[in-house]
Order: C-alpha cells, then sequence, then structure tokens
C-alpha cells in the first residue's frame, strides 16, 4: 500500500515492552528536529507498548529514523521510515500514538508534532 516499495507481513513484528531502548537512528532528520528535537528521552514514560506492525523490508528512498526492541529480539527499523515522494514526504509510523496521546505523553505530543510539520 506504501508508494515507494516496502514489506509489511502478515506476522509484522512489534514491539510491546513500554519501556523497550529507543536509539535515534538519523538525528539530523528533521522529522527528528523540527520543530522540537527529540531524543531518547522523549521515549520515556511510554505506556502500554512502543508500536506494531513494523516493515522489515523497504527501499532505499527511505531513512529508518529510529530502532527499538523488546528484550531477547533482534533490533527493529521498522517502525517509523521517511521518504521524500513526489513534492513532498511518505512517512510510515507504527508507533502507538493511540496509545501515548490519551494518557498526554509528552514525548509523543513533541514526536507527533514533528511528524505532523514535515
Amino acid at each position: 500500500m506504501a508508494p515507494i516499495s516496502a514489506r509489511l507481513p502478515r506476522d509484522a513484528e512489534e514491539v510491546s515492552e513500554k519501556d523497550a531502548p529507543v536509539t535515534i537512528l538519523a538525528p539530523d532528520h528533521p522529522v527528528i528536529t523540527v520543530p522540537n528535537a527529540i531524543t531518547a528521552a522523549d521515549f520515556d514514560g511510554w505506556v502500554e507498548q512502543r508500536g506494531s506492525k513494523f516493515f522489515t523490508e523497504w527501499d532505499e528512498a527511505y531513512s529508518a529514523l529510529i530502532e527499538t526492541h523488546d528484550t531477547g529480539q533482534d533490533p527493529q527499523r521498522g517502525a517509523f521510515l521517511t521518504a521524500e515522494y513526489g513534492q513532498g514526504h511518505y512517512t510510515y509510523c507504527a508507533l502507538a500514538f493511540h496509545r501515548q496521546l490519551p494518557y498526554a505523553v509528552a514525548g509523543a505530543y513533541r514526536l507527533f508534532a514533528n511528524l505532523l510539520s514535515l
């Protein structure tokens, strides 16, 4: 369904541990820097899960923005990817904003604002 090739299998990965480590892979990317400078600390205090239905493969046009994983799981980089597309961007975000925003998780709001500003 993505306009740029990517694979989302039926058994796509998820990260269910709410305190799973997060590494910022593209610290200079606008989605990570504008208008808020996002750090791993913005993932502190998340509730229930990091996200689900992560891409497992994707075209090199995408930039993977974060990496996360549950205990004992291989690192997952398919949760939050973006690519230039036409005159704009296509961004795939499988992070659990639907869980964070109702609980007013500040880092989720900061990241969501960046996503909207792209």
